[in-house]
């Protein structure tokens, strides 16, 4: 099985003590390798040019500009990392699309955090078509929620053309007008939370059915 590349991170900040920690934070949090940090915007657009990082992790003050101003102005998710606490910045950075912000100091444990959710939301949104399903999940896990507080609209028009039988992937996916991946996904989630249960029906040939049926546990 191939392993999937690391998210490379480039780490913008002009103070090189606080750079040098930022990256050696990152390279430490598996599936995640720090670039060579820059020092200023122009160094940071000259990086993002040549590297194509997959997240910058971005302080606003710089000598040469404002960290928000790379974030609206770049294609790249960023996360702003300030000892400006005040509400405007903070809406700015979250206007310009930053996808979180991280009040320093902070200790290495915070950022961890924050990159594993990222990677985790990356993972969600990494497929060619999402439902709603997909992405509140995604922004829940991103924004530091948990991945999944009430039961999904999918998931209840599941369980109610489940009701009181056993029925395949393939079934379900036709009396909730989904397609089979779609319910196959959600089946799949539901029994590792076990709302619902997985039983084998073995035909004369080839590999066994999967059945699911709600829990009644």
């Amino acid at each position: 099985m191939t392993t999937a590349p690391p998210l490379r991170v480039l780490v913008v900040d002009d103070d090189f003590r606080v750079a040098g920690l930022h990256r050696d934070a990152v390279d430490a949090v598996a599936g995640f390798r720090a670039l060579e940090p820059a020092r200023s915007i122009a160094a940071a657009r000259a990086a993002i040019d040549e590297h194509r990082p997959d997240l910058v992790l971005v302080d606003n003050y710089l000598p040469d500009g404002e960290g928000v101003e790379l974030v609206r102005s770049v294609d790249v998710d960023a996360f702003v990392l300030s000892a400006a606490t005040e509400a405007d910045t903070v809406r700015r950075a979250l206007r310009a699309g930053a996808v979180g912000y991280l009040i320093k100091p902070f200790d290495a444990r915070a950022l961890r955090e924050r990159l594993e959710r990222y990677a985790r939301y990356r993972n969600l949104l990494d497929t060619a078509e999402l439902e709603q399903d997909d992405i509140d999940r995604a922004l829940s896990i991103v924004h530091g929620g948990p991945a999944t507080t009430t039961r999904s609209a999918t998931e209840q028009m599941i369980l109610s053309a489940l009701g009181d039988r056993e029925a395949s992937a393939g079934e379900i996916a036709a009396d909730c007008g989904i397609s089979r991946a779609t319910a196959q996904r959600h089946l799949a989630g539901m029994a590792a939370r076990g709302v619902v249960e997985v039983r084998l029906r073995y035909g004369s040939t080839g590999r066994p059915e999967h059945r699911y049926a709600a829990s009644r546990g």
